[in-house]
């Protein structure tokens, strides 16, 4: 009687100690994708099945060798980032494009596979989950026929959130130049 007793309360046990860790595990996954976590949980509709998925993308995203950009580079990109934001007015679409173009050049650099957009968006929610909607905003603009001039900005907006990140700054570098009166 006595030993059903131990191996009743080593299974309950068990039990709680797995369920202690599945929640820690999830909590960790919830606080670490961000909205990306809902988004996942929303598609999938089931709580095993996305964060399984989640659990893959750390795991792929493991396998590349991503990597700081170098001042010269990030410098630079900003420079273009700025040049292509001074012609959005006059060419909204076609800057749109080169957003698009832009950021894809940046992640390629920074050792993010950019084969197709649905393993692109996952990959960067991993290390970036704060902006992974707004590429995904971005890039639904960007294949849709039909936008507006302000959808098109607002994409564009989105296409900065995300580069800023992936530059690794505070964004100052990917803001107009501010002219400043001279007394």
């Amino acid at each position: 009687m006595v030993w059903v007793l131990v191996i009743v309360i080593a299974v309950l046990l068990c039990a709680v100690i797995w369920l202690v860790l599945r929640q820690r595990r999830s909590a960790q996954l919830r606080e670490g994708f961000g909205p990306e976590y809902d988004r996942t949980l929303e598609e999938h509709g089931d709580q095993r099945a996305a964060e399984s998925e989640l659990r893959e993308r750390v795991q792929r995203r493991r396998e590349y060798d991503i990597r700081e950009l170098e001042p010269q580079a990030r410098e630079r990109y900003a420079a273009r980032w700025r040049d292509t934001q001074a012609r959005f007015v006059d060419q909204p679409a076609s800057t749109l494009a080169d957003a698009d173009a832009l950021v894809n050049e940046v992640m390629r650099e920074r050792g993010y596979p950019v084969d197709d957009f649905e393993t692109q968006a996952a990959d960067v929610s991993v290390d970036h989950p704060g902006v992974v909607e707004h590429y995904r905003q971005a890039h639904a603009v960007r294949a849709s026929d039909e936008t507006s001039t302000e959808e098109l900005r607002e994409a564009f907006v989105h296409y900065r959130a995300l580069f800023g990140e992936l530059l690794g700054d505070d964004q100052e570098t990917t803001r107009p130049e501010r002219v400043e009166e001279v007394s």
